[in-house]
């Protein structure tokens, strides 16, 4: 089954056609849809991935739960369902679970924590999941899971990605502060909120107009933070406008602000699959890559800098967005250090390298 991708602009005007949540569908492999866009219900998506994760620990692809050409990526590499990847050595759930369903599209995305199976720890390791299902005719259709692992690298600290997200206990409360009616921005907005993220910390200049953060915005990383983190006793706290060294005791703004982003000098695959119009919530996978070489060097309001991985690598990341009047106030990621180049597995090799918005449906 091959996803289907398009650009904002294909997108923009299918949302001026119509494209509602009561409009039968068509599969992406030809089929008529048999449920409507609107007929699950938030509760409904949500079970889907409890029913996903117990199939998964319990390694059996049921028939009344999978369609039989289910598609299943894990870290952008396509595997049989039930035979690889964390199906092969997951021994149990974490206890946390942020559920992003999207009732407009029949998908789903989650972040949560599983064990897989340890040499070292009887009750096994724990890893981050971050997924994207899609559900068709009562079947899941689609299986997009992003693992991190303890060797994956990145923010965590010890034990890993997994452990970290296990010990923030459950989702903020920010995200299921409901937007009123009147003031949600529309599926489109809210997408294009969230790509100018991408967009301003791609080739990061420090010059851009980074009004779409608040004032009060905050980022976790594999459940650890990486804005707004308390100085040491006695640390002086880094100008943006002059410091040479990028901080995690800045805010986003100041963090884009301070234009030593630079080095992350492509966003691609920038692929948004859930929208939460209620809550003011999109979830996006996508790709940082890290050339290395010239990008890291440059010039940042004046300062010349050198700073930045040496050797070429990327990020494979899933990202979930809170936005307030159009700005964002809230982010939370998984991700993991994958080899340059990594594609999703879920788009062609142009779409794959490019920086557009693309809108999964």
């Amino acid at each position: 089954m091959r996803i289907k991708t398009v650009t904002i602009t294909i997108a923009s005007a299918l949302l001026l056609l119509g494209l509602s949540a009561c409009q039968q569908g068509t599969d992406t492999d030809g089929t008529a849809a048999g449920k409507s866009r609107a007929s699950y219900s938030r509760a409904d998506l949500e079970r889907y991935v409890d029913r996903y994760m117990d199939a998964m620990q319990a390694q059996n692809v049921d028939p009344e739960l999978f369609a039989k050409n289910v598609r299943f990526t894990e870290n952008g590499v396509q595997l049989p369902l039930g035979e690889e990847g964390l199906w092969s050595n997951m021994v149990g759930r974490g206890n946390y679970r942020f559920y992003v369903p999207d009732v407009e599209t029949n998908q789903v995305g989650y972040i949560g924590t599983a064990r897989e199976e340890s040499n070292t720890n009887s009750d096994g390791d724990l890893v981050a999941v971050a997924l994207r299902l899609k559900i068709v005719n009562d079947l899941i259709t689609e299986v997009e899971q992003l693992v991190t692992r303890a060797e994956g690298g990145g923010p965590g600290g010890p034990g890993g990605g997994g452990a970290a997200v296990e010990r923030l206990g459950s989702p903020n409360p920010l995200w299921k502060e409901v937007i009123p009616e009147a003031n949600r921005p529309s599926r489109e907005e809210l997408i294009t909120t969230t790509n100018k993220y991408y967009t301003g910390m791609q080739q990061n200049d420090g010059r851009w107009d980074y009004s779409f953060f608040a004032d009060d915005c905050h980022r976790i990383e594999n459940g650890t933070p990486t804005t707004n983190v308390p100085l040491q006793a006695g640390q002086a706290r880094p100008d943006p406008q002059t410091s040479i060294t990028y901080s995690m005791a800045w805010g986003c703004r100041e963090q884009f602000e301070s234009g030593l982003l630079h080095f992350v000098n492509r966003i691609r695959d920038r692929r948004f699959f859930a929208v939460d119009r209620e809550h003011g919530i999109v979830f996006a996978f996508g790709f940082f890559d890290h050339s290395a070489g010239k990008t890291r060097h440059f010039t940042a309001h004046g300062r010349e800098v050198v700073n930045g991985p040496i050797s070429p690598w990327t990020w494979q990341i899933a990202q979930v967005f809170k936005i307030e009047n159009n700005q964002i106030s809230w982010i939370e990621a998984t991700l993991h250090r994958a080899p340059f180049g990594t594609n999703s597995g879920w788009s062609t090799f142009e779409k794959g390298w490019s920086d557009e918005m693309q809108i999964v449906k």
